[in-house]
């Protein structure tokens, strides 16, 4: 019986899919987002959070954890030097899952993941909307009543 088994093996043994995970969160890391099939993103994602929040402590103990997960120096120096100070304000859900169809070959859910805060598109299309308010045609009623009150005005005259 599989009672309360719920991680995804996605096919592999676990010297191989550890393997895998370390090389993703690596990739990740390094290029900010990678695409890959959807069970690996939600497996990585699981794999590369608990990572991003050790390196929030910038300490000698949290790089060893770190690199024992990533086992790539150059990934983890990038970790410590460039994506925890952006994240540092974020209390979690470091990445993001974006669907983008299916693969050609063995029709596979296909998505990218990504770094919540190194995407620039997202920021500019949030922050340009609460600058600039369109304006209704409610403002136009306003000088409509402005003109009826003065009208008003000269037949008591």
């Amino acid at each position: 019986m599989r009672h309360n088994k719920k991680f995804n093996h996605l096919g592999r043994q676990r010297g191989h899919r550890k393997a895998m995970l370390a090389n993703m969160a690596t990739s990740l890391i390094l290029h900010k987002r990678i695409e890959t099939t959807v069970a690996k993103a939600k497996a990585l994602k699981i794999y590369v959070e608990p990572v991003i929040t050790k390196s929030k402590e910038d300490t000698t103990h949290s790089r060893r954890v770190v690199f024992g997960y990533l086992r790539d120096k150059a990934a983890t120096s990038e970790l410590f030097r460039t994506v925890a100070p952006v994240i540092a304000g974020r209390p979690g859900g470091y990445t993001r899952i974006l669907k983008t169809g299916f693969r050609l070959g063995d029709a596979a859910d296909i998505c990218i993941i990504e770094l919540v805060d190194f995407n620039e598109t997202y920021k500019s299309a949030a922050s340009t909307p609460a600058a600039e308010k369109p304006k209704t045609r409610r403002s136009r009623k306003k000088a409509t009543t402005d003109g009826e009150a003065e009208a008003v005005v000269v037949e008591e005259k």
